[in-house]
């Protein structure tokens, strides 16, 4: 299927980490469409991907920023509109569940705030007179602690609540410019940061196995290349009536009856 995302211009947040982690997942996947991924990120790797993709043919672009800082990422947003000119489609894809749970420092809480929720915001507010040119749209990545909680990560939870609400928001508020805004929400997913953290356990390979079992749909994690399809189709025009929805990726993981896991 075309999905139509030839030459568009798609900025994806936090998309310079590991290879096979779901920002530099997305960016491929927007490449191999034809799209001009703008990477923004703090992390060096993302030259070396941008570099990769021009020698590909393709106009991308690495924009390195802290997206803790607004004022970064405010300069992030002016050299996008002296190269591009426009925003076709912005994925807000940055985060990182840090584990700031209450017996963090608020600095520590405040610091979770302004990555995982903050910078959803101002990378949208900064990239919205770009968006408005082309009436494009806009993608939040959500995460099912939003929903559901987990535990010792208050600022991860509460950051990407915001971020879910900030989604219905936007809908509301960009309706009338034609302008869509949903969120993907992802439980369990087979990242490098997963595996990294299912090895600092000392019964990785057993709580690995317990997750795994609890998830309906064929008892397997979430690949980030599923995570990327369905993102490259909401911000699609095969998308073209859907806003203000949080389109759930995780394998019946969040929402299914538990009767389903009874052996």
């Amino acid at each position: 299927m075309d999905l139509g995302l030839k030459n568009k211009v798609v900025v994806v947040t936090g998309a310079a980490g590991i290879k096979g982690s779901i920002g530099e997942t997305i960016v491929q996947a927007l490449a191999n469409e034809g799209a001009t991924p703008v990477i923004v990120d703090r992390n060096d790797r993302g030259f070396g991907y941008a570099e990769a993709l021009q020698a590909k043919g393709i106009d991308s672009v690495f924009i390195k920023t802290d997206l803790s800082d607004y004022t970064q990422i405010e300069a992030a947003a002016k050299k996008i509109e002296e190269k591009y000119g426009r925003v076709d489609a912005l994925i807000n894809n940055v985060g990182v569940n840090d584990g700031a749970g209450l017996d963090a420092s608020m600095d520590d809480f405040m610091y979770s705030l302004k990555l995982n929720m903050v910078s959803f915001f101002a990378m949208t507010k900064f990239c919205l007179p770009m968006i408005k040119k082309v009436k494009g749209n806009i993608l939040n990545v959500g995460s099912k602690v939003a929903l559901t909680g987990q535990g010792g990560t208050s600022g991860y939870a509460a950051a990407k609540g915001g971020v879910l609400g900030l989604t219905r928001e936007w809908a509301v508020d960009l309706i009338k410019e034609g302008i869509r805004s949903n969120a993907i929400i992802i439980a369990e997913s087979w990242t490098p940061a997963y595996d990294a953290w299912i090895k600092t356990l000392e019964n990785g390979e057993e709580k690995l196995k317990s997750i795994v079992k609890k998830i309906p749909l064929e008892n397997r994690m979430t690949t980030p290349q599923e995570i990327a399809d369905q993102c490259l189709f909401a911000i699609s025009e095969k998308s073209s009536h859907t806003t203000g929805q949080f389109i759930t990726v995780d394998g019946g993981y969040v929402h299914l009856d538990r009767s389903l896991l009874t052996e």
